[in-house]
């Protein structure tokens, strides 16, 4: 006997009204998370094109507190 499964996914949508300063924190979460992922990408593609494989997430994750000091304001 066969048995049929559905996968229902369900979703909650939150409207968020923040001061200014939490808007300020926010759009600069979202710049440094931008620039770190642009950063990587960029790491990834050129590590492609040299060997045919792209970097793992342990290499990334391991480059992260080089790139914390190299740029401060990622702290």
């Amino acid at each position: 006997m066969e048995v049929n499964q559905m996968m229902i996914n369900k979703a909650f949508k939150f409207r968020i009204y923040p001061n200014q300063a939490q808007s300020i924190l926010i759009n600069k979460t979202i710049g440094c998370s931008r620039f770190v992922f642009n950063h990587f990408l960029s790491l990834w593609d050129h590590a492609y094109k040299e060997t045919g494989k792209g970097l793992t997430y342990g290499t990334c994750s391991a480059k992260l507190p080089a790139m914390k000091k190299e740029f401060v304001w990622l702290k």
